[in-house]
């Protein structure tokens, strides 16, 4: 078979020196204002309350940022003496379940605050001192960006407890993008044959991306954009969720034991299908992507639409291969990084924006939308990649690794553009519903469309 093309290094690899730890800096910033912007816009009653069994409460997610910031950087790669070690424990995740943590000795708001600083002012300086070589830890920075996605990754669960708590809105932030495309087709066709999987060359790319990994993928049909509120109705009204047909054995009981009728925050008044979204309560917006859905409710649509849900192979495929060339790009769009006529990412909006409103981030295939909106439900479950080697700690992935989790691609309007890339992976149980996640559909294409593009 010949070679397919390498893929091309992006930023941070192109940068060295001070312009590397300048950007390196300016990402850790990013992260930690937005920490302080979803901690501040609520009282420390509200920082220490637990809003739900499925969330820590947010003064504990502000501690775990910096317990982990210290541990790896000022720690690890600074080599500098503990700050807190006495809290190492206490902000582990594995050792404590969310539910739990309320129980546990927490570090009060004043003083999570004055932890965070603290760790961040040595971190900073590590970073001006630090080699950014040698050891794989510190090459290109690798560290400071695992931080910093950690903490983005944070801030979008941050964000997911202030969708779940109760009371008045205290985020704000401008609508979204209206619709710029104004027709496209309701699907694509992808190519069959092989594509470059995963990366080997993206600098802060964490392990279960790597390494980069030839797949062999039949040609297929994606819906060009994700399945929107107004088509996710029709489903309901039409009784899906009373019709078993669609559903999963496991779907199913999951469905009927906890009586799940609609996407969570829906509810249905005078005819009408309302949302709850950040405190404001407002009419479903028909043509943004349906959002707080699970794994099963995605794949039940999917069913019933006569579809189904696209595997992770076939999703990277649509939106990294470019036939053109035969390789791999960094984004739908290329191997720039994201702008705002990209993608809808970073918290500039509180929703997902109308589809066609980002024509500029389309793939080579024609897909919309695939980065940023709505994290994308697939039907593959969370596996290593052929040569998979753990790094820098088993617990980040490989412990995750089984049939117990699927695969979510894509970032959401919460996700950080650190925290997310053509290659990036995302896992959560099929179960999840508070998730800003959504999805699109896929089939297999009929044998009189087997040639369609090839």
């Amino acid at each position: 078979m010949e070679r397919l093309a390498t893929e091309a290094p992006g930023p941070p690899a192109a940068l060295t020196g001070e312009r590397l730890r300048s950007h390196t800096a300016d990402v850790l910033a990013r992260a930690r204002a937005r920490s302080a912007a979803l901690t501040d816009a609520v009282d420390d009653d509200d920082l220490v309350r637990q809003h739900s069994k499925l969330m820590s409460p947010l003064v504990w997610d502000l501690a775990h940022i910096g317990s982990q910031e210290e541990i790896w950087l000022v720690r690890d790669v600074g080599g500098r003496e503990p700050v807190r070690p006495d809290i190492d424990d206490l902000y582990d995740a594995f050792q404590h379940p969310r539910a739990r943590r309320p129980e546990l000795p927490l570090l009060g708001p004043a003083e999570a605050r004055s932890y965070v600083g603290e760790v961040r002012s040595k971190a900073l300086d590590v970073l001006e001192r630090a080699p950014l070589e040698g050891r794989a830890l510190t090459r290109a920075a690798f560290a400071f960006g695992m931080i910093a996605q950690h903490e983005q990754q944070h801030d979008e669960t941050m964000l997911a407890t202030h969708q779940l708590r109760r009371g008045e809105p205290v985020l704000r932030a401008p609508a979204p993008p209206p619709r710029r495309a104004t027709a496209w087709p309701g699907e694509v066709v992808v190519p069959g044959g092989p594509f470059l999987m995963g990366t080997s060359m993206e600098p802060w790319a964490l392990d279960n991306e790597r390494p980069a990994h030839e797949v062999d993928v039949a040609p297929f049909a994606i819906d060009t954009t994700p399945v929107t509120n107004a088509r996710f109705a029709e489903f309901v009204d039409a009784g899906g969720y009373r019709d078993p047909r669609w559903w999963s054995a496991e779907g199913w009981r999951y469905r009927a034991e906890h009586e799940i009728t609609a996407p969570r925050f829906w509810r249905r008044e005078g005819g009408t299908w309302w949302r709850r979204r950040f405190g404001v309560d407002e009419p479903v917006p028909a043509d943004e992507p349906v959002m707080h859905v699970s794994y099963h409710e995605a794949a039940a649509f999917a069913a019933w639409a006569g579809r189904r849900l696209p595997t992770e192979a076939e999703w990277e495929k649509a939106a990294r291969f470019d036939p053109r060339t035969g390789r791999s790009l960094r984004f739908p769009w290329g191997d720039d990084e994201p702008a705002e006529r990209h993608a809808n990412l970073g918290q500039r909006h509180l929703r997902p924006a109308p589809v066609g409103a980002y024509p500029d981030g389309a793939s080579p295939c024609g897909a919309q939308q695939m980065i940023g909106d709505v994290w994308e439900w697939t039907a593959s479950d969370f596996r290593a990649y052929p040569g998979f080697v753990a790094f820098p700690y088993r617990e980040y992935s490989e412990v995750f690794f089984g049939s117990d989790h699927k695969v979510l691609r894509g970032g959401s309007f919460g996700t950080d553009a650190v925290a997310v890339r053509g290659t990036f992976r995302n896992w959560d149980f099929p179960i999840r519903r508070q998730i800003f996640a959504g999805f699109r559909c896929a089939r297999d294409l009929r044998p009189d469309e087997a040639g369609a593009g090839v």
